[in-house]
């Protein structure tokens, strides 16, 4: 039977101490109590490396301003703010602020490649993407991204890197240093008004500029309705998440052509039917088959992972994840976020059910693929949020960061307050930052190239923020 709230809290000190690996997170609880701990290192006596500190930065402060609750010493400003901002060429920010990545840029500067989730016709939103000359994918389309190069005195430049593109939701860096932005919408041309296909990935190069002109869908990554992408900087696979429902979405696998090396603009030569395309199919400790992730309720669970060949990737007639057989492959109930770290990626499912159904609060799991061992292990998991209104009950894991302070940072999409909050390696959980403005949703959650800046976005209107202070090393218990 799932675990209540108190449950998780017992058993997340226990199992994460267990289950961390070299890398980030063991278990965690969305209980209050989970925030506070009698351990003695939670106390500040142990030793070692991150021991000798309390957990976390100390409760919120309000915000004066109204716009975010910070630990004190922790401040932010306004990097972009939609409708309000301009680009280099005059015209607004774009808005609805989506998947953030970071980028070292000349002389301190950092570059930050910006997603715009902008879904059906342009003329449904106030502030689109500008139709840049030489960047747009379909004029129809309202979406895409924006570099945004905010330098060391605080001065920030921003201009297009993308347009006409849909729903760009998230997406993922590079080894070489660009950014993949996927569109989670697979809309066929003729349909909203569309006059191309989407539902694609694409190459956002944030330090060339020309790299950019005449935009490419990555098309033998598949048609599908994009979240997250990350690049196995070893063997070159590429893992790709699907938000969908009815059925659920899944979770691919697309394995290079032989001989294909990765590297900028090498993506832009592939052809569509490059590689293979593949869905994973997970199977229980006792060889017995996963249907959906949700079956999974114990935090530490190993699954075994198979992967499975897609048909029809374009998937111009029948969605890939209706072309399989339900026996076939595993499925999740909003695949999202994804980070590549200690040899693996970090894979978010958003829900922890069965049924579509939000309810009255997101729960939710963080897994942790291994590819060498092709195992996924239930590393996080959330119960149901009884508390939405308060800070600490945590719900609606969605974009994940590793942090170089320790642990994980996870922007939360639930019910109630809206929150930035972070995980030690055993899963005890703090508040970094919480949304005051509105109820909208964290997203593009990212620390700078230099660890000392953390950036996110409060995606409606389409705020990016920059928050600094005090870091520092987390525990690790």
């Amino acid at each position: 039977m799932p675990l209540n709230r108190r449950q998780f809290t017992r058993q997340s000190a226990v199992a994460g101490a267990g289950l961390a690996l070299t890398g980030v997170v063991g278990a965690l609880a969305t209980a209050p109590e989970a925030l506070a701990s009698d351990e003695p290192e939670a106390q500040g006596a142990g030793r070692g490396e991150g021991h000798g500190h309390a957990l976390g930065y100390g409760p919120l402060v309000a915000d004066p301003k109204g716009v975010l609750a910070l630990p004190a010493g922790f401040s932010y400003r306004v990097v972009t703010h939609s409708g309000v901002t301009r680009l280099e060429s005059g015209e607004l920010t774009p808005s609805n602020h989506d998947g953030t990545a970071a980028f070292p840029g000349p002389r301190g500067a950092t570059y930050l490649v910006n997603n715009h989730e902008l879904y059906g016709p342009r003329s449904n939103w106030p502030h689109p993407v500008p139709l840049t000359e030489g960047l747009v994918y379909d004029a129809t389309a309202p979406g895409g991204c924006t570099v945004v190069e905010v330098h060391r005195d605080g001065t920030v430049a921003e201009w297009v890197a993308l347009a006409g593109t849909s729903t760009n939701c998230a997406g993922g860096s590079t080894a070489w240093g660009t950014w993949l932005t996927g569109e989670e919408n697979s809309d066929l041309a003729g349909v909203n008004g569309m006059t191309k296909d989407h539902g694609y990935i694409f190459e956002v190069d944030p330090y060339d500029r020309d790299a950019n002109l005449d935009p490419k869908p990555i098309k033998a990554f598949g048609r599908f309705d994009h979240e997250a992408v990350v690049i196995d900087p070893k063997r070159g696979h590429a893992y790709l998440t699907e938000d969908a429902a009815l059925p659920f979405g899944l979770l691919f696998r697309w394995v290079p052509p032989k001989g294909f090396e990765h590297g900028r603009g090498k993506l832009r030569t592939l052809a569509d039917d490059a590689g293979v395309l593949q869905a994973f199919k997970c199977t229980d400790s006792g060889g017995r088959f996963v249907a959906d992730l949700s079956q999974a309720t114990r935090i530490g669970t190993v699954l075994g992972v198979d992967w499975v060949d897609v048909p029809d990737r374009d998937a111009r007639t029948v969605p890939i994840r209706k072309q399989f057989a339900d026996s076939a492959i595993t499925r999740g109930c909003k695949l999202e976020g994804m980070w590549w770290a200690d040899g693996g990626a970090y894979v978010v499912s958003s829900f922890a059910r069965t049924e579509w159904s939000p309810g009255p609060s997101h729960d939710g799991q963080v897994w942790f693929y291994d590819p060498r061992r092709r195992t996924l292990t239930l590393k996080v998991m959330f119960g149901v949020n009884e508390t939405p209104g308060e800070d600490g009950a945590f719900d609606g894991p969605d974009n994940i960061t590793v942090s170089p302070h320790g642990g994980i940072v996870i922007a939360e999409d639930g019910r109630g307050l809206q929150h930035l909050f972070g995980a030690t390696d055993s899963g005890r959980t703090y508040p970094i930052a919480r949304n005051e403005l509105n109820d909208a949703e964290f997203t593009g959650v990212c620390f700078s190239p230099d660890g000392g800046t953390l950036f996110a976005n409060i995606q409606e209107p389409g705020i990016l923020l920059a928050i600094t202070g005090p870091w520092r090393r987390q525990p690790r218990r």
